[in-house]
């Protein structure tokens, strides 16, 4: 072997060292920084994603709660909807009702007015009638019945008045 055989062998040994040498460094750098590094940010994704996804899930479990609190909410306000329509048809019927009471009680004391008026008018048509007859009787008492007759009728009636009291 010559020398510049030898020379030549260690230039590529020398080269395949430290080629040898830098991929342990790299390797050493990866595994002594690189990879925890590596490993803590996905573990921080991992984190993250996981994360994510239970608030996802949060999301979803809560729009489940109220999809469900919308129908509930739908179905008590076809129920109000439905027990008004009945509530209003019973005070609708409950006014009519008592407008008819109303209306038929109006009636009767109408009537029991009118045969109050009835009763009034007749009362003060005897009244006047009577009066008119006794001024008529009067009249013509006066024009028939003289002093003498007068005195006849007196001592008549003082004659039964006597009688009676004895």
């Amino acid at each position: 072997m010559s020398q510049d055989r030898l020379y030549l062998d260690i230039a590529t040994w020398s080269q395949v060292a430290s080629a040898v040498f830098f991929v342990a460094a790299l390797v050493y750098i990866w595994l002594r920084w690189l990879q925890p590094m590596v490993l803590a940010a996905q573990e921080r994704s991992n984190r993250q994603i996981a994360e994510a996804e239970r608030h996802r899930g949060e999301a979803e479990a809560a729009l489940v709660a109220l999809r469900e609190e919308i129908a509930g909410a739908q179905r008590d306000a076809e129920l109000i909807r439905g027990r008004a329509g009945t509530f209003a048809e019973h005070e609708r019927q409950a006014a009519l009702a008592q407008a008819a009471d109303a209306g038929e009680r109006a009636l009767r004391n109408a009537r029991a007015e009118l045969d109050r008026a009835r009763a009034a008018a007749r009362q003060r048509l005897r009244l006047e009638l009577a009066n008119k007859a006794l001024a008529i009787a009067r009249s013509d008492a006066e024009r028939r019945i003289d002093a003498r007759a007068n005195a006849q009728l007196v001592d008549s009636f003082l004659a039964t008045l006597e009688r009676t009291r004895s």
